[in-house]
């Protein structure tokens, strides 16, 4: 048998005078070498992952939030702590969870892995690591627990979070807040109800002023527009004393004057006084399934401002009496937000508008917070259907042309027109405004006199929402704040 040294001899003259068998040789042998590392060093990766309790769970899809570190969040490093998906109880029931995904995801489980808690027992804390599941939700997506003693099933409040009734889950949106200790502290059921394209009437039940120092109150504010007469206001004011709330629910009363929520159907009544005698009313307000904004709230060292919108789009039936003439109403358009915070120097726009097939609701607040640090993009578009909120998207500024004479305050004029395009990646909405009619009201506003419009207005909306070519078109109510003179085109604070 020939030695090491004649082997070697041999090979090394193969490689020299067979320099390009040699050579596609090395490289298969050394492509397959690499190959088979990455697939090691892959499959151990896998492995370890497989047992780290940060990534344990099931189904095919982990939906974290934008910006979060993954290495972080595995190792534990500060990128990882505290993170939270806000209003996950909206993204569970409309967005994930809800019809429009239907055809694409089967089933889903809101979980939370790696949490610090501590322990209080006998003066000493101790600190643990905690976990939570939906048992139904986690057996669905195949990370259901092994229980070797007792049951593991949903509990009442897992239900709640999943698949709340009407009752609770309008109840949850549209509760009352503990007031604070401000002045400028205000809280309010707002309605705005459409029987007719050239009728429409706005009710607020708003309670205000420095609730601690008792010096707060309430008022139903009803304001009326109807063809061929002055638009007038309507205004019943009680103490705080006779002011109800819930911090619970949706239910109100100030004094006699109502909103009681039901099932999801609100029952608000109430009477007013204005220039024309008394208006008194007593309907049923009835939101779409699916069609609601969940809760935001914005807040600094300066002010605090929340809003929902239970009902982007709803139906009204009831009766409305002015004076002697009373008339009924059987399912005619309406909409319902829910206003609180702080409003010192404060400041917003807003629209709300209904087509045919797609409802629509923007908004943007300007506080002095807001003036001194601007988003670049500080509105967000709400495009709503059938099955709720379809997207949302951002847009910097809204421009207004033309002038229209308002209501209300003499010598000051509105816009005729305006105009928006929001977008959100490959989405885009153009939405154009031709006003009908304003109403105006002076505020003052940081030592400022402004004008606070309320618009009636025709709107188009055109564009691409989630690959598809939208358009539509109807009425909607819109707000912004002026000048005594009216600049045609303003931009947002950059």
């Amino acid at each position: 048998m020939a030695d090491l040294g004649t082997i070697a001899m041999l090979a090394f003259r193969h490689l020299v005078v067979r320099r390009g068998q040699a050579a596609v040789l090395l490289f298969g042998y050394a492509i397959g070498a690499a190959v088979m590392m990455v697939l090691l060093s892959v499959g151990d990766a896998m492995l370890v992952q497989s047992r780290d309790v940060s990534l344990v769970g099931g189904g095919e899809v982990t939906v974290l939030p934008e910006g979060i570190d993954l290495e972080g969040l595995r190792t534990g490093s500060m990128g990882g702590l505290f993170f939270g998906i806000d209003r996950a109880r909206f993204l569970e029931r409309q967005q994930l969870g809800g019809g429009r995904m239907a055809d694409v995801v089967a089933a889903t489980s809101p979980v939370i892995e790696h949490e610090l808690v501590y322990l209080a027992r006998g003066g000493r804390l101790t600190p643990l690591r905690a976990g939570g599941d939906i048992p139904s939700a986690a057996t669905a997506v195949g990370a259901g627990l092994e229980v070797i003693a007792g049951r593991w099933e949903d509990s009442p409040a897992d239900v709640r979070f999943r698949t709340p009734s009407l009752q609770a889950l309008y109840d949850e949106l549209d509760r009352f807040h503990s007031p604070v200790a401000d002045s400028t502290w205000a809280e309010w059921h707002y309605f705005n109800l459409a029987p007719r394209p050239d009728e429409w009437w706005y009710v607020t039940y708003i309670l205000g002023g420095d609730w601690r120092a008792g010096t707060g109150g309430g008022q139903l504010l009803v304001t009326r527009h109807r063809p061929g007469r002055p638009a007038a206001r309507f205004v019943t004011e009680v103490p705080q004393a006779a002011v109800r709330i819930d911090t619970a629910g949706a239910d109100l009363a100030l004094g006699s004057e109502t909103v009681v929520q039901r099932d999801g159907r609100y029952r608000i009544r109430g009477r007013a006084t204005g220039p024309t005698g008394t208006v008194r009313f007593d309907l049923t307000v009835t939101p779409s399934p699916s069609a609601y904004f969940p809760p935001l709230e914005l807040r600094s060292d300066r002010f605090v401002s929340g809003y929902v919108v239970p009902g982007v789009r709803a139906l009204a039936s009831g009766s409305i009496c002015e004076g002697a003439e009373c008339r009924t109403f059987e399912g005619i358009p309406a909409y319902h937000d829910h206003n609180w915070g702080v409003w010192r120097e404060t400041s917003w726009e807003w629209g709300q508008a209904r087509g045919e097939s797609m409802s629509l609701l923007y908004g943007g607040l300007l506080a002095p917070d807001s003036l001194s640090s601007p988003s670049a993009a500080p509105y967000l578009l709400a495009a709503v259907d059938s099955l709720g909120i379809r997207q949302v998207l951002r847009f910097a500024r809204i421009e207004y042309a033309g002038s229209l004479p308002a209501e209300g305050c003499a010598g000051v004029v509105a816009p005729a027109r305006f105009h928006l395009t929001a977008a959100r990646d490959d989405d885009s909405l153009a939405v154009s405004v031709d006003v009908l009619r304003a109403q105006a009201s002076p505020v003052g506003l940081g030592g400022r006199r402004r004008v606070f419009l309320q618009l009636r207005g025709a709107f188009r909306v055109s564009g691409r929402l989630l690959g598809q070519a939208v358009t539509d078109s109807g009425l909607g109510f819109f707000e912004t704040f002026v000048e005594d003179t009216f600049q045609p085109t303003r931009e947002a604070p950059r």
